[in-house]
């Protein structure tokens, strides 16, 4: 883990595990389709693993490829986020400290934006549900991009979109893939450990710091 001494200008939030807490709600939506709807006899555990990319992808790794017709993948998507979106919506909120340090951000003229593998439908559902869609000058969903993470192309696409550099840019992830993405980019990252323990990201080079909320204080240094 590198020191934590670095002064971004930009900050990208992957969302899911990482500015709400809800990565259990996807599982447990994907649980019950594989497993209720699909019959694959999946246990928890095995369905969390999978939990980043895109829908579609998601399907491919579980089932295979061309196990599902484009009209099937698109149903079962659509089944999948209404349940997620049903399950999450009583409990959502932001990760403890966030709206602090959201304020604090655009008080010091950070850049933030959202670099997510979640579709439009679900970025809505949080943004305007929380009502922080005023902090963010860019939003990048799955619809935006031809490659998931860990490709780097959204993280990438979200400083273009900002107008700052990789290397000025720190990166907020939950999992391995989006810090393994963010390295990528040429990017910084700071990790939430909402969702993954700290020892499955032992082989990243560029994770400064884990932390539990943004009520660390060990962000105060990137103010």
């Amino acid at each position: 883990m590198e020191d934590l001494n670095f002064k971004p200008k930009a900050i990208i939030f992957d969302l899911n595990g990482t500015m709400i807490d809800d990565m259990k709600y996807h599982t447990l939506a994907w649980h019950s389709i594989m497993n209720d709807d699909l019959g694959a006899n999946l246990a928890y555990e095995t369905v969390k693993k999978e939990m980043y990319g895109k829908n579609h992808e998601v399907l491919e790794r579980v089932f295979g490829k061309n196990k599902f017709s484009v009209a099937e993948v698109e149903k079962l998507s659509f089944d999948k986020e209404k349940r997620y979106q049903e399950g999450y919506f009583p409990h959502l909120a932001l990760i403890d400290g966030l709206d602090d340090f959201l304020e604090r951000a655009k008080e010091d003229n950070i850049a933030m934006a959202i670099g997510s593998a979640a579709i439009p439908f679900n970025i809505d559902f949080v943004v305007d549900g929380l009502n922080i869609r005023n902090y963010l000058a860019a939003i990048v969903s799955a619809d935006d991009v031809l490659t998931s993470k860990p490709d780097p192309e959204t993280f990438l696409k979200a400083a273009e979109a900002l107008g700052i550099k990789p290397d000025d840019c720190l990166v907020f992830e939950d999992a391995p893939k989006g810090v393994e993405s963010a390295l990528n980019a040429g990017m910084k990252c700071i990790v939430l450990t909402t969702t993954h323990k700290v020892g499955e990201f032992d082989e990243y080079s560029n994770v400064l710091a884990f932390i539990a909320d943004y009520h660390d204080e060990k962000l105060n240094s990137l103010f």
